[in-house]
């Protein structure tokens, strides 16, 4: 490292420890309450308004019926969302390596690092084209319906156009996200959002084209989106990260690779596991209906999950940003308040579900049968909301701190070495059906995996961590 900088970032280090002992607690709590929102605002309504394109794609579908509702949802929900889950988690490399580039001043690396990004996960959904392309044969293999998995095999056929756009989107939105240009992807999903809402009445209800109308869709909306941030990104307004495209991208691909390897697998595990309940509820009795009420009980719990979710990006942003400035103590207080604040809005929410309880399937079905089944689901989904306020917010102190690889392991273990089995015979053997295998996969991998995450944040050296970050030549390997 250069020794001037090397020298700044220590002073950096001192200003800080004399922050400590200069200010009580209430007032260190409101700055970096004021730090921590400046992402977590503009992120919040990224998310929610990403989601709700989700969403809005939903509703259209399930007004057209049981069937399309249900192959929307396996389509969207499971098939889309497992290969999105992968693609996001690799794209979460870029807060470890952005954040703490940006942190300790490297501000050139940036580019590099999303030029990086953008190769690799872009190899990686062409790798996984197969699973739209035999999408069909897989749900009937895996005991979906016939009419549901033929449907749902179409649907995925035209969902490749919004695949490939997500290995530019993920990348992008996490390349200005860790120098702290939240406010831009929050403009530019909102206005998608806004187009995609009468893009969908264009097609769906207006030209009469149905379910695959809704999917064309959000192909459209998802590249418009895409579009917007390469303008913003490569049009001169980020000129200390993006110097042009560089050959030095494709050195140093190896241990990019590997990192992203491991931030797609953290990630993508947490994505699947749900989605897994979806399919593992298909081969229950009355598959239907019960398939329709867990997947309206998952679109709810993931559009609120988007608030947690932009906590785990501030987190990581945050905590990575300190520990590249070589903050110890200023990262680990940066995770206290990002895990009260979040917990905090969970709990609200968790009481809103369960004072809404019986109205909460209006939004996505007519069918009072569908309103019964989400009914006598939503206290498991009240205990989901409340746990998720608390778990992305221990994930993104280890993105921010480059802990993938052992966070990998952890969801492994609990996600699928307990809880998937735990709610296969919960499901089956003892017969207790969808609210069984639901309950088992609460307490048998969320649970335990948040309080697993919890010891090893709280048992972490921050002072090794952030004299590992700050003194790294290259900030691309994190272990």
């Amino acid at each position: 490292m250069d020794e001037k900088l090397e020298q700044h970032l220590l002073q950096d280090y001192k200003n800080v420890e004399d922050y400590d002992q200069e200010k009580d607690l209430k007032t260190r709590v409101l700055i970096e309450s004021k730090k921590l929102w400046q992402v977590v605002g503009p992120a919040i309504i990224a998310r929610v308004a990403n989601y709700t394109m989700n969403v809005v794609t939903q509703a259209f579908a399930g007004h057209l019926g049981d069937v399309e509702l249900a192959s929307m949802s396996i389509a969207n929900n499971v098939l889309v969302a497992l290969n999105y889950g992968l693609l996001l988690g690799m794209a979460t490399t870029l807060e470890t390596l952005c954040g703490q580039a940006f942190g300790a001043k490297r501000y050139n690396m940036l580019g590099i690092y999303l030029q990086r990004s953008w190769i690799v996960l872009f190899l990686a959904s062409i790798l996984l084209l197969p699973l739209y392309i035999y999408a069909t044969p897989i749900l009937k293999l895996l005991g979906q319906p016939e009419d549901v998995a033929e449907l749902a095999g179409l649907l995925s056929i035209w969902f490749i156009p919004m695949h490939l756009g997500f290995a530019f989107q993920c990348s992008l939105q996490r390349f200005l996200m860790s120098q702290l240009k939240v406010n831009v992807v929050a403009v530019v999903s909102t206005l998608t959002l806004v187009i995609h809402a009468f893009i969908s009445w264009l097609f769906v209800s207006k030209f009469q084209l149905g379910v695959i109308g809704a999917t064309v869709a959000f192909d459209i909306s998802t590249w418009i989106s895409i579009f917007g941030l390469l303008v913003y990104a490569l049009g001169g307004w980020c000129p200390l990260a993006w110097n042009g495209f560089s050959m030095e991208a494709f050195s140093g691909l190896w241990e990019f690779l590997k990192l992203s390897a491991a931030s797609g697998v953290m990630l993508c595990l947490e994505f699947w596991y749900y989605r897994i309940l979806i399919l593992m509820t298909g081969n229950l009795k009355n598959a239907t209906i019960a398939v329709d009420a867990l997947s309206v009980c998952m679109s709810i719990n993931g559009w609120e999950l988007m608030i947690p979710f932009a906590f785990l990006a501030a987190t990581g942003v945050r905590v990575a940003n300190e520990l590249g400035a070589g903050n110890g103590k200023a990262a680990k207080f940066a995770a206290k308040v990002s895990l009260v604040q979040s917990s905090i809005i969970g709990i609200v929410f968790c009481v809103l579900i369960m004072m809404f309880h019986d109205k909460l399937a209006l939004i996505f079905s007519s069918s009072p049968i569908v309103n019964t089944a989400v009914d006598k689901l939503s206290y498991l989904l009240a205990i989901t909301i409340l746990l998720n306020s608390v778990q992305p917010v221990l994930s993104g102190v280890a993105i921010g701190s480059g802990w993938q690889s052992l966070v990998a392991y952890v969801n492994i273990g609990c996600y699928y070495v307990i809880g998937v089995p735990l709610g296969i015979v919960t499901g089956w053997v003892f017969n207790l059906g969808v609210e069984g295998i639901w309950c088992s996969m609460i307490f048998g991998g969320t649970a335990v995996q948040t309080a697993i995450l919890a010891i090893l944040t709280m048992q972490r050296d921050w002072e090794k961590e952030a004299r590992k970050a700050m003194i790294a030549d290259d900030l691309s390997i994190i272990s």
